[in-house]
């Protein structure tokens, strides 16, 4: 917490600073932040009182005119004379808090003070990832986010309850390991898994007001079967050959022929020397329509 005051040797009033830093919680939410602003040896009865919040985007009224305005319109009070008591703060009013008294009656008529007010929040659970089962030499990637905590979480990543190091090289454990680890990310990148990197993994999210951690997560580190790869290509080819083979010998077999002989495709007999044939109604059937004579 910054304090600021500002004061004149000739002031018949002074601004004196009572406050203090809020370690906030998301699931314990505080009763109150109180932020003081106490006059001292003030001749005019009913001084002006304002409070600004400071941000980014400029100054904007906190107290005015005797009302809270602003995002703290329902959640803020004045305690006389000057005291600003916030209610269920969050890490949005983080922010400075400008303090302005005015007394007519006095002869330094302004006095102002400034308070740099931090909101931190403690961190939720964090949502880890980790694979079930890596092939051996294989890469694999385990995640943590989490994004309530204020200010931003760091994280760490552990192995069997032990921390693992940033660099694999600065442990005798972890020597061996191939292996990335962001802590600003919360990634965990293996380059090529060995079998010493099967364990149960966990992961924690901290910052200045607390930390918290997920369940641990079990990784399996399994060898490739490449001769049973081999075989069971093999197995596939043998299968589909015969397959193949079986298709054509039906095909030659006449297995699959796909016309039969029906009225339909009858072919008419060629005729004969002084013979004419006539085709009935009723396919197939045939008369003479002029005799001969052998």
């Amino acid at each position: 917490l910054t304090n600021t005051l500002t004061k004149n040797a000739e002031t018949l009033f002074t601004l004196v600073l009572n406050s203090f830093l809020l370690h906030h919680s998301p699931f314990l939410f505080p009763a109150e932040i109180e932020l003081s602003c106490l006059i001292e040896s003030i001749s005019t009865t009913n001084p002006r009182i304002e409070w600004k919040k400071i941000t980014n985007d400029g100054p904007s009224y906190v107290y005015f005119d005797k009302k809270i305005s602003g995002d703290l319109e329902n959640r803020a009070v004045i305690r006389e004379p000057a005291t600003l008591l916030i209610t269920n703060a969050t890490r949005s009013d983080t922010a400075k808090y400008r303090c302005e008294v005015t007394a007519a009656d006095d002869q330094k008529s302004f006095d102002e003070i400034v308070i740099n007010l931090v909101v931190r929040v403690k961190p939720v659970v964090p949502k880890c990832s980790v694979p079930k089962s890596v092939p051996f030499g294989k890469s694999a990637e385990l995640s943590c986010v989490e994004e309530e905590g204020f200010p931003k979480s760091q994280y760490q990543w552990f192995k069997n309850r032990e921390e693992i190091p940033d660099d694999p090289k600065t442990s005798l454990k972890f020597f061996n390991s191939s292996y990335m680890l962001n802590a600003e990310t919360g990634t965990l990148k293996f380059i090529a898994v060995r079998k010493e990197d099967a364990g149960e993994y966990f992961c924690r999210a901290k910052n200045d007001a607390g930390y918290a951690e997920c369940a641990p997560q079990k990784m399996e580190v399994y060898d490739i079967d490449i001769v049973g790869i081999i075989l069971g290509v093999l197995v596939v080819v043998v299968v589909l050959l015969c397959i193949t083979v079986g298709i054509c010998c039906a095909y030659k077999r006449g297995y699959f022929s796909s016309q039969k002989q029906t009225g339909n495709n009858y072919k008419v007999p060629a005729k004969g020397d002084g013979v004419d044939y006539v085709r009935t109604e009723d396919e197939g059937d045939f008369r003479h329509k002029s005799s001969f004579v052998i």
